[in-house]
């Protein structure tokens, strides 16, 4: 009976703010928001209720080695579950997530009582501006809500403006607030908005350290959000709802152009749906069914921001790799601002710059990338005509230590006081590239042609190709043509006796590194009747991968598969590949004791394929991270002599290597 549910809150009589062209174009540029960002994030999502797929692999650099001023959304990186514990189905097992968030006092937990009940029901954590304005005008004994300003004068230090910020939450504490809305609107010449991601977690610590983190929710209008990642990270430090008012203004501005062709209602209502399933996608990658249950979870790990930062305001994140401070965080907001509106007064250009952050864009203020059309015909040439010298070109720009893109791209090698061995004393090149292997492509998600030639390429070279999780055609198996690693992945499509008996290695695919926590995915559209013969499925349709294995809940359930298929081929190696996170030690060294004798750390850049685009820039870590800290466990547990460590992810040169 205390509980109060949305609905049943009626619509004030007071309009809802909205922005000329003029002021909304300031907006767009003030926030970050790119031509990519409206283009496949924002339309797709607003059309087809669901998050826009992309070609696996990133080649741009990462946030902290941008000179791009990327938002503080992409220094953060999303965890998910492998082998034990693992990750949700969210399509099959669906029925089991709960997407309600409840906002008020959470009351005293350790006293189960009617009052603990007196919230506000929420059944979506995205919320539209109406709906905002319904909770604003709240008139409900036990419920006071008070809007706090993220706002600061340009030049004003950001720590000056977020301590402000915690002075007026206390005085909205002292005043009874229960509610709390942090709102960056009003953004001008004159003033700027704290990062909603700084904001939103420096307040949930300040209000944990003060001792009234169960007194009060936060609630964010913001326009900074507007794909995915960004409100997944919101939540996941502290937001109990997020209004992205800039993001439905776009998809007006959209609709009124003539861009997107829908009623705006329903477009709104679509582009939340979107946003909604993808972070209850992102939930489920760590086993977590309820909105609720992510919320304050903290399940990202931080690349590239200084430790003063992490342990003030996002305490507890997992944060190996320092970087950015306040300092640069302020530049990036100043930056922004100065695009949207000039300093001296004079004219800004406020259309929409398009970066190339997952496509290529020519041009000095695009993002840079590793594949440019400059790096292809050099390797293409180099192979095509054996030439050394056009290699040396090709690897002298994949390494150009002046634009590092990577965390290996910072090393150097140690050669002070090292003496060099004569060249024919190094093992021969003939012994070396037997050692290498190619990553693991599906047929299916690449052609008969491309998948037979790598096989045969690495059988002469005396390596080993990956056949993927899309099986191979029979007559293939045992020739020239068949790959020496078959693996086995959740779907389990293709996987026969046979199929396992002609193999030197089988890899357990345990995790994807393009898209830790989700299964793979091959549209209907590609599923050609030979396709489906040799995955031995129906053609046309659809075949996605489950997240988990459905027979793997734990280490120990990992060790029996380890041990049917060590029986299924006596004389293969069995390999397990596992995704580079936080952690991931720990869980090679498990796999070590489950007897397998090869295990796979996989960086989050590489991959062939589609998956969404939040999990192609967002999911993973650079393998050097996992494989570092996988090697590191293993020695400490006396595990190290036992397995063969392997790594893959955007290895382009011997440098890589």
């Amino acid at each position: 009976q205390n509980l109060v549910r949305l609905s049943d809150l009626k619509m004030p009589n007071c309009r809802i703010e909205r922005y000329d062209s003029k002021t909304r174009d300031r907006l767009y540029k003030a926030f970050g928001y790119t031509y990519e960002d409206v283009r496949n994030a924002i339309i797709p999502m607003a059309k087809n209720s669901a998050e826009a797929t992309a070609a696996m692999g990133t080649d741009i650099p990462l946030a902290m080695l941008s000179d791009k001023h990327q938002p503080l959304f992409n220094y953060f990186k999303q965890l998910f579950a492998q082998v034990t514990n693992p990750p949700i189905d969210a399509i099959r097992e669906e029925v089991v997530t709960d997407t309600c968030v409840y906002v008020g006092s959470d009351g005293n937990l350790l006293n189960e009582t009617a009052a603990n009940c007196g919230v506000l029901e929420l059944p979506n954590p995205i919320i539209t501006s109406a709906e905002l304005v319904k909770i604003k005008a709240i008139n409900r004994p036990g419920f006071k809500v008070e809007t706090v300003s993220l706002l600061y004068y340009t030049n004003t230090p950001l720590e000056r403006a977020l301590d402000h910020l915690f002075v007026e939450c206390d005085r909205a504490y002292k005043k009874g607030a229960n509610i709390l809305i942090l709102s960056d609107r009003g953004v001008d010449e004159n003033h700027v908005a704290i990062p909603s991601l700084l904001a939103v977690s420096a307040i949930e610590q300040h209000l944990i350290r003060t001792k009234k983190r169960t007194a009060l929710s936060v609630i964010l209008e913001s326009a900074e959000p507007r794909d995915v990642h960004h409100f997944a990270t919101l939540l996941g430090y502290g937001a109990r709802a997020v209004n992205p008012y800039l993001a439905e203004e776009c998809i007006t501005e959209l609709i009124d152009k003539k861009l997107l062709d829908k009623d705006y209602h329903t477009a709104i209502r679509d582009y939340n749906s979107a946003i909604l399933h993808g972070i209850v996608k992102i939930a489920s990658k760590m086993g977590i069914s309820t909105i609720q249950s992510y919320q304050s979870s903290q399940i990202f790990e931080a690349i590239g921001i200084s430790k003063e930062v992490i342990d003030k305001y996002f305490t507890n994140t997992v944060s190996r790799v320092g970087g950015i401070g306040l300092e640069e965080i302020n530049e990036g907001v100043e930056y922004r601002h100065s695009h949207a509106f000039d300093p001296l007064g004079l004219g800004v250009d406020t259309t929409l710059d398009s970066i190339g952050e997952h496509k290529l864009r020519s041009g000095n203020e695009k993002e840079d990338h590793m594949y440019s059309p400059e790096t292809v015909i050099a390797l293409r040439e180099a192979t095509q005509f054996g030439s050394y010298a056009r290699f040396k070109e090709y690897t002298a720009m994949v390494d150009n230590e002046r634009r590092p893109h990577t965390l290996r791209g910072l090393l150097e090698f140690n050669t002070a006081g090292v003496t060099p061995v004569p060249l024919d004393e190094v093992e021969h090149a003939s012994e070396i590239v037997k050692r290498f292997k190619t990553g693991a492509m599906s047929y299916g998600s690449i052609s008969q042609e491309a998948h037979e030639c790598m096989a045969i390429a690495m059988n002469r070279l005396g390596g080993k190709s990956n056949s993927g999780e899309g099986g191979e055609r029979p007559e293939r198996l045992g020739t020239e043509r068949g790959s020496a690693i078959k693996q086995v992945a959740s779907g389990r499509f293709g996987v026969t006796s046979e199929y396992l008996v002609s193999a030197k290695e089988i890899q357990i695919k345990m995790a994807q590194g393009a898209k830790p926590g989700e299964g793979g995915h091959l549209p209907g559209k590609k599923v050609y009747p030979w396709i489906a013969k040799t995955r031995y499925s129906t053609p046309g349709v659809s075949l996605i991968s489950p997240p988990p294995h459905h027979d793997i809940y734990s280490i120990e359930d990992l060790a029996q598969l380890i041990f049917d298929l060590k029986n299924a081929n006596r004389d293969a190696r069995i390999s397990v590949k596992l995704v580079s996170e936080a952690g991931v030690g720990t869980i090679a060294a498990g796999v070590a004791k489950a007897g397998a004798q090869v295990v796979l750390i996989s960086g989050y850049d590489g991959g062939t394929g589609a998956a969404p685009q939040s999990s192609i820039h967002n999911a993973g870590l650079p393998w050097e991270l996992g494989l570092s800290e996988a090697h590191q466990t293993l020695i400490q547990n006396g595990l190290r002599s036992r397995v063969i460590l392997e790594t893959d992810g955007k290895l382009m040169s011997g440098r890589d290597v």
